[in-house]
This record gives C-alpha cells, sequence and structure tokens, in this order.
C-alpha cells in the first residue's frame, strides 16, 4: 500500500530549504512512498529547482499562503491563520488525501490545531507527545514529553494504554512492559497522583511492571515509560544537555594533545559507531498519540538528516496502522473496566 505523506514544508526554522531536500531524498529511498509539499508554493519551487527536481505522480504541491512563526501564540496562530502550511497539511490528514503529517513548525500551534482539526480517539481525554528514546536493549518509548503538564491519574493511565500500543504496532511485540515513571521502584513511594494512577494500571490487561525510575529510561528497563509532560519534557532536555556535555568533553579530551590525538585517530572506528548509535537525529520524530490521525513532530532546528528520519517515523506509523491500533487497544480496555465496575457493584450489593 502507498503512504501519502504531507509536509509542513514552512515549518521548523529552516522552512523549505530543510523540508523540501529532505522530502526528495525519502522518495528515492522509499518508492512506495508519496509527498505533498504544503507551502509557500514560490519557496518550494525555489527548492525545488535548486536540487534540479519537480513534481509528478509522488511528489505534488499544495498551495498555503500562511505561515505559523516559530514564537507565534498557538490560539491567535489557530484562530487567525487557516491557510498556514501547518493546517493545510493537518487538514489533508483528515480529508484522508494524506495518511499522516509531518511539521518542524511552531509545537503548541502543530498540537492546538492537531487536536482542533483531529480531534481525540473515543476514550482519550488528552493527546500525549511520544518518542522513542536509546537504550541498552534496543529503544524505549516515552510519553508524555511536554504536551500535558498537569495529568490525572486516569490520563497517565490513558498515556500507559496508548504506549503500549504504539511500541506493540511499531515493533511487533505482544503485551509491551511499561512502566510508570516515578522517585522510587516501592509502590508507596512518589505523589498522590502517581499512586493512584499505578492503581488504575493495574486493573488494566497492560503488562504493567509497576514504577521506574530515571536511570530505568536508558537500561531498557521497560518498553514504555509513562509520565505527565511536566516531569517527561525535564527527563528529555536533561537527557540531551547530558548528551552534549559528553560529546563536548570526549572531544576535548582527545585533542588535548598530540598523544591523544593518535589514539582519536586510532579509535576512530568505534567513535564513528558510538555516535551512530546515539545521533539524536535518528530518533528525531514526535508523536502525538490520542487524535484521529498521524501527526509528526520534527525538532524545529533539524537537519535535512534529521527531517528524514521525521518521515519515517511518520511513514511507519501509518504503515502499522497505528491509529486503529490505539483505537482498538483504548476500547478494549474501555469495556475492561466496565465490566470490572459492574462485577465489584453487583459483589458489593450481594454482600449487602
Amino acid at each position: 500500500m502507498d503512504i501519502t505523506v504531507a509536509v509542513d514544508a514552512m515549518g521548523g526554522d529552516h522552512g523549505a530549504h530543510v523540508t523540501v531536500p529532505a522530502a526528495l531524498r525519502f522518495l528515492r529511498d522509499n518508492p512506495d512512498v508519496n509527498i505533498v509539499l504544503v507551502g509557500l508554493v514560490d519557496a518550494i519551487e525555489a527548492e525545488l529547482k535548486a536540487h534540479q527536481a519537480q513534481t509528478g505522480p509522488r511528489l505534488r504541491i499544495h498551495a498555503a499562503s500562511e505561515v505559523v512563526a516559530m514564537d507565534e501564540s498557538p490560539q491567535l496562530a489557530m484562530k487567525n491563520k487557516k491557510d498556514s502550511s501547518m493546517r493545510v497539511a493537518i487538514n489533508l490528514v483528515k480529508s484522508g488525501e494524506a495518511n499522516a503529517c509531518v511539521s518542524a513548525g511552531n509545537t503548541g500551534a502543530l498540537m492546538a490545531t492537531a487536536r482542533f482539526v483531529l480531534k481525540t480517539i473515543p476514550g482519550i481525554d488528552r493527546p500525549a507527545i511520544a518518542s522513542l528514546m536509546p537504550t541498552m536493549k534496543g529503544q524505549t518509548l516515552m510519553l508524555d514529553l511536554g504536551a500535558n503538564v498537569d495529568s490525572t491519574p486516569l490520563q497517565l493511565t490513558q498515556f500507559a494504554i496508548m504506549g503500549s500500543a504504539m511500541f506493540g504496532a511499531l515493533k511487533q511485540k505482544d503485551a509491551p512492559t511499561v512502566g510508570l515513571l516515578n522517585v522510587g521502584s516501592e509502590e508507596i513511594k512518589g505523589n498522590e497522583v502517581v499512586k493512584a494512577a499505578a492503581e488504575l494500571v493495574r486493573q488494566t490487561r497492560l503488562n504493567f511492571v509497576g514504577n521506574v525510575e530515571g536511570n530505568d529510561i536508558y537500561k531498557g528497563t521497560v518498553d514504555v515509560v509513562a509520565c505527565d509532560g511536566f516531569t517527561g519534557n525535564i527527563t528529555l532536555k536533561a537527557s540531551e544537555g547530558v548528551a552534549q556535555m559528553f560529546s563536548t568533553f570526549l572531544k576535548a579530551e582527545f585533542t588535548r594533545n598530540w598523544f591523544t590525538k593518535l589514539l582519536a585517530l586510532v579509535a576512530m572506528p568505534v567513535l564513528k559507531s558510538f555516535k551512530h548509535k546515539l545521533d539524536p537525529r535518528r530518533f528525531n520524530g514526535a508523536s502525538f498519540l490520542g487524535l484521529r490521525g498521524i501527526v509528526v513532530k520534527s525538532h524545529g532546528g533539524a537537519d535535512e538528516v534529521a527531517f528524514y528520519w521525521a518521515l519515517a517515523q511518520a511513514v511507519e506509523e501509518a504503515r502499522s496502522s497505528l491509529i486503529q491500533r490505539i483505537t482498538d487497544q483504548v476500547q478494549h480496555e474501555l469495556r475492561h473496566f466496565e465490566a470490572t465496575d459492574a462485577g465489584e457493584k453487583s459483589a458489593m450489593e450481594q454482600s449487602a
């Protein structure tokens, strides 16, 4: 089945200078993918000309007359820019003309617009931002990474359900392990929200292993880590900072003198392999889970390689029928909750 991706060509710090060449490269590597470049026609055509490319059956331009700025108010952007490249790309997903949308634009505006246009899956209160992260054992899916600063126990449970469905769909794994991010693994640890969430998750049919700590994320202790957006975003940004610090220190040590430079030359194959495994560009592309359509957010400062991987993430989600998988699992868990509640009420009535 061919997959069509609507690309917000104007989004991000670099706009068409990154999105267009990334799209062209992705088309060359994936013959069963079609791309719709959404945005200012003149800017897109100029970039295509610069790369000696042109539109065709697998690549077309869809005009949009407005662009959402990276620092623009999400509410104002949604209200006043109805013909923005971001919104038009999302509209293509809603109409069925595209299977997924990818944008490097303003995160708040993208989330607000996507939620308004696509709506949430029945049974989901709020969408969550999810991303795969490298671990010692492979990859772990973490959510929420910033969409919801405050979350209720029920919403954390919904994040766990959606995360399990996503990991299972992308990795073809039955019953992925799920953990709640906490300050300790013991059941008595954490605030009241996380404790209550743990009780709710235990009532689901998820493969819930309990609480996990921050270091468990990169150990790969579980497949899915659920948390509120405040905690998740801080964890993500702190991890990025540690990675940058490690890279800076390593470079400084290997260039300290002629001897360390010689060692760096000898270790170059190992260093290149290490850099490739942890290259943050390969993990670019955060998914807005809980919507009735696939929307992938690329980092605003993404280069061509990073945006390429965001496109790959969107296509993989479309191929795995992710929205249907999440919808089915949410409905399955809702029925289970209803049956459990009915059983408990019946037992109480009998005992009375």
